[in-house]
């Protein structure tokens, strides 16, 4: 079972499969999610300090690169947690005053088209 550590927070055990955005919140973490995890706002991105999976999808390459922060922040809608990873979220609800969008699905969307990380 994969760990995520993430700072002042107790570890949180996820599901091989489990989306990076939905453990988190499971994990008691108010990551922000606008679109509902479908990779168009960008707002629940995440940096990593370890353990940055090597694979991203397609829409996560897509966003990032046009929004300019491609090496910079990931997509946690976009990641599995398939091993362990630490890593800060950068936008949570209570910091931002937004709302979090609708609840992200269990599976990732869109339908994943995987690439190496560039």
């Amino acid at each position: 079972m994969p760990t995520l550590s993430v700072p002042e927070h107790a570890p949180i055990h996820a599901d091989p499969h489990e989306r990076l955005v939905l453990a988190l919140e499971r994990g008691g973490i108010d990551i922000l999610h606008r679109c509902g995890g479908v990779a168009r706002c960008t707002t629940c991105r995440v940096s990593f300090v370890a353990g940055e999976p090597g694979r991203m999808t397609q829409a996560e390459y897509d966003k990032l690169s046009e929004k300019e922060l491609l090496g910079q922040v990931r997509l946690s809608c976009q990641i599995l947690c398939d091993h362990d990873m630490s890593l800060t979220p950068l936008q949570t609800v209570s910091g931002s005053g937004l709302e979090a969008g609708k609840a992200p699905a269990e599976e990732i969307e869109p339908e994943a088209v995987w690439r190496n990380k560039p």
